[in-house]
Parts: structure tokens; sequence; C-alpha cells
């Protein structure tokens, strides 16, 4: 067999295999070298194989853990009530979230505006990876006025979630007042964050969820995996 078909030959033996079933959604693939030892080439063909499913979005890898079958997109309702466990726990899939920066600071123009405190009075923001089934679906940016919710850091500490910790801060119920969706391709960071390939489509959505006095209570900007969630709109409330 010429040596520039191999690659395809692997390619469509792994597409079939995964088709079948014997790899499920979520679930890694043998090694490099354990394809290149059952294949008979060398790790460079396996890679190039490995490359291919990625193109078609069938495969993803994860640095250090290895390469897994793309999971099923998750769909994403956009209510006014809509939590992130709740919709990822009725997609049929098992949320998490990771918290990567904890910080308060003065607020910048854009978001004293959106949450109608002064430039430069402080603000709670929070980052991090919201995951389904431990996949990465989506990165967030969450900003909160700090004077009207200073123990809000130690409560997100303790929850790991926005509506516990809220709660635990007297805000019993909020909703989302806006969205505006945005399509973007992924820059290296997001893309780093996301597990995708740089340039690959990312749908950002920028929200402002409110009490219900109608007072801004959160600036929330989520960068979602194009290809890892499907974005709903309709008569959806979750409570």
């Amino acid at each position: 067999m010429a040596r520039s078909a191999i690659w395809r030959e692997i390619a469509a033996t792994l597409r079939a295999e995964i088709a079948r079933g014997h790899v499920p959604p979520g679930g890694r693939l043998p090694t490099e070298a354990d394809l290149a030892a059952r294949f008979g080439v060398n790790r460079h063909t396996v890679r190039h194989a490995l490359a291919d499913l990625a193109a078609e979005g069938l495969v993803h890898s994860r640095r250090g853990a290895g390469v897994f079958v793309t999971g099923r997109a998750a769909d994403y309702p956009l209510g006014r009530r809509v939590r992130f466990h709740q919709a990822v726990t009725a997609a049929g899939m098992t949320p998490s979230r990771r918290l990567t920066r904890t910080e308060t600071r003065p607020a910048d123009k854009v978001e004293a505006g959106h949450l109608a405190i002064g430039e430069g009075e402080a603000v709670h923001v929070f980052e991090g990876v919201s995951l389904a089934d431990g996949h990465p679906i989506a990165m967030f940016r969450s900003v909160f006025p700090a004077a009207r919710l200073p123990d809000l850091p130690r409560r997100m500490a303790e929850t790991n979630s926005v509506t516990a910790a809220l709660a635990a801060c007297g805000v019993a119920d909020y909703t989302r007042a806006s969205t505006r969706l945005t399509a973007k391709t992924a820059k290296p960071m997001l893309a780093l964050a996301l597990q995708i390939k740089e340039g690959a489509p990312v749908l950002r959505s920028v929200a402002i969820n409110v009490d219900p006095a109608g007072v801004p209570l959160e600036y929330g900007i989520t960068w979602f995996a194009g290809d890892r969630v499907t974005l709903t709109v309709g008569p959806v409330e979750m409570s």
C-alpha cells in the first residue's frame, strides 16, 4: 500500500469503530504508541490519521491526557431563570465548574455601566471553565458589585455555584434581563481553555442578570465551544 494511503486507512478504521460505539462519546482512544503497534506504523503516521479525525470534529486532544471521542452537544436553553447546573443536568450530562480566577478590583467603565455603579467602585470578578461530563463547553467571566455582595468570594469558594453563593448572600432569586450572542473564533488562550483548535468557532454570550427589583446583579460574558453546545431560545424556565 502506498505510504500516503496508510494514514487514511487507519483514520477510516478508527472512524468506523467510533461509529459502531467501540469507543463511546467522551472515551479515550488508545495512545499513539499503542495505535502505532496495532497498525505496524510509526507514530507520525498515527498522528496524521488522528489529525484527520480531529479536523472532522470526531476527536479532540487534551494536553497531557490523550485523544478523546468528541461528546455530543449539550442543549443549553437561554431562559430567564436557566442555571448552568440544571441546564446541563437536563441534557442528561454531569455538570462541573473549575474556577481559575477570583479577584476584587475597581470596575472599569463598561462593567460599571452594565452594573449601574460608579466607575472605579469595587467588583468581584470570577473566571473559569464550565464542563459537561468532564469536557469543557464554555469559559466564563462573571462580575458582581462588591459593595452589595461583600461575602461573595468566600461563598463561591465554599459552594462553587453562583446560585448557591448568591443565596448565601441573601439573594434568593435572580433573572436574566438581556442576552447578546455574537459568533467569534477562538484565540489561543480561549482555545487552550476549551481544548479546541485555535480559530474554531465559538459563541460569545453577554448577559445581564438582575434581582427581583430589577437592579443589575451580574454582568457575565461566556464563550461557548461551538461544536459542544446547542443554544436554544424559547419559553424555558428553570428555578
